[in-house]
């Protein structure tokens, strides 16, 4: 079947020359796709205080401008999570490279703020189709194991996220910094369509029906189903916080890491900025067992993210690195299994559908936190700032550890 005739909601007429490939290649192409939009959408993380300067940016429009990619996400999740339910899975991800791909080149040439947050959006939008569809493609590619469906699903996401700074801190090296990462990124994301036009799609799971098949997408109110509710809101919950971190560290993080780390080093900027979802996907391969592992990976949450005012009134760089690393540890163990909680209860007809509602609260935690934050720092300065909001941070983690271990103590008994 070709695209088009998935994005048709129709049968194709004859079965065309195809790629059947591998269920290892499937699943490595479902990793490969999502993981690569979360690059192109954090390769601008080290490049932020390059911008702002550029452009005469203040610390808000910086927020506001990684904001405009989490609010387009978040809308996203709510308007088209359903799609690849619908369209198949291939077909949304062909989508999704589409408007990464008019994302970044809007990124690359802008000149304004209005743009940059246009392009953002371009990218938050590309990342919300990919979401819930790359997450179901792994779950019907794996139906026995919906553990490891979920940790490629993690994997993928913090494992992108991370290399996006990484990523774009060593590409600024190269003439026109603030262009050329975007221009080489552009190569490598066209070059995905290739394999995914050639791929035999595998039927969608729910396939319209009726005349007017396009009602099958109108927008939908999230809906998690009554067995899964209370592993939904964990799930949430635990990802809002963690998704309030990681929108720091990948928006006025860079600024606040280079004043501790005396540098302007880019690669380095990118690095420390990269450190906690770094840590974040390694927890995914480690993947901690037992059945205190969430109070204890939010206990680590807390005690990292609290250390990090220390870290920037004592000037120390190793406390800095330790504090993101246990942070990002923490919250990949506490996340993963909260995560998991949630995939085992829910059918794989409606798992593309629950992945993007955990989605929409967790990332309300890029925007609105961050955006507080954002505005917060022009009114009493940055340092001061994150010090509220990473207490505060702390403390709630702190409140879900033992909530959660009360919890568990009592299913034990």
């Amino acid at each position: 079947m070709s695209v088009i005739n998935e994005l048709r909601m129709r049968p194709a007429s004859a079965e065309r020359r195809s790629w059947d490939a591998s269920l290892a290649v499937r699943l490595a192409l479902a990793v490969t796709v999502i993981s690569t939009l979360l690059i192109g959408a954090n390769l601008a993380t080290p490049l932020y205080p390059l911008i702002q300067a550029d452009l005469g940016l203040t610390p808000f429009a910086v927020t506001v401008a990684f904001a405009s990619y989490v609010i387009a996400l978040i809308g996203g999740l709510v308007l088209a999570g359903h799609w690849s339910d619908h369209i198949g899975r291939r077909a949304a991800l062909v989508l999704a490279v589409l408007l990464g791909l008019l994302g970044a080149a809007l990124f690359a040439v802008a000149t304004s703020l209005p743009m940059l947050a246009a392009g953002r959006a371009l990218q938050g939008g590309a990342v919300a189709l990919a979401t819930g569809a790359s997450a179901a493609a792994l779950r019907d590619l794996l139906p026995s194991r919906p553990d490891w469906a979920s940790r490629f699903t993690l994997l993928a996401s913090a494992g992108g996220v991370a290399a996006g700074p990484l990523i774009g801190g060593l590409l600024s090296l190269l003439p026109a910094p603030t262009r050329t990462p975007f221009l080489i990124y552009l190569v490598v994301l066209a070059s995905l369509l290739v394999p995914l036009v050639l791929l035999r799609a595998r039927p969608a799971i729910k396939p319209a029906t009726g005349q007017n098949p396009l009602t099958a997408l109108r927008p939908r109110r999230p809906a998690v189903s009554r067995e899964a509710r209370r592993s939904f809101w964990t799930a949430s919950s635990v990802g809002f916080l963690s998704f309030a971190v990681f929108g720091f560290t990948l928006s006025l993080a860079p600024t606040w890491f280079a004043g501790i780390a005396g540098t302007s080093s880019r690669p380095l900027i990118g690095l420390l900025s990269a450190l906690v979802l770094g840590s974040s996907a390694v927890s995914q391969l480690l993947s901690p067992r037992g059945r205190f592992v969430v109070p204890l990976g939010l206990t680590g949450m807390a005690l990292g993210v609290g250390l990090l005012p220390v870290a920037e009134a004592t000037g120390s760089l190793p406390l800095l690195v330790g504090a993101c690393l246990v942070a990002g540890f923490g919250q990949g163990m506490a996340f993963r299994v909260v995560f998991n909680e949630v995939s085992v209860k829910v059918a794989p007809a409606l798992h593309a559908q629950t992945v993007s509602a955990v989605y929409v609260i967790t990332y309300l935690g890029s925007a609105v936190p961050v955006l507080g934050l954002g505005a917060a720092a022009g009114i009493w300065g940055l340092d001061a700032s994150v010090t509220v909001f990473a207490l505060a941070v702390a403390g709630v983690c702190g409140a879900l550890a033992a909530g959660s271990l009360v919890v568990r103590l009592r299913a034990a008994r």
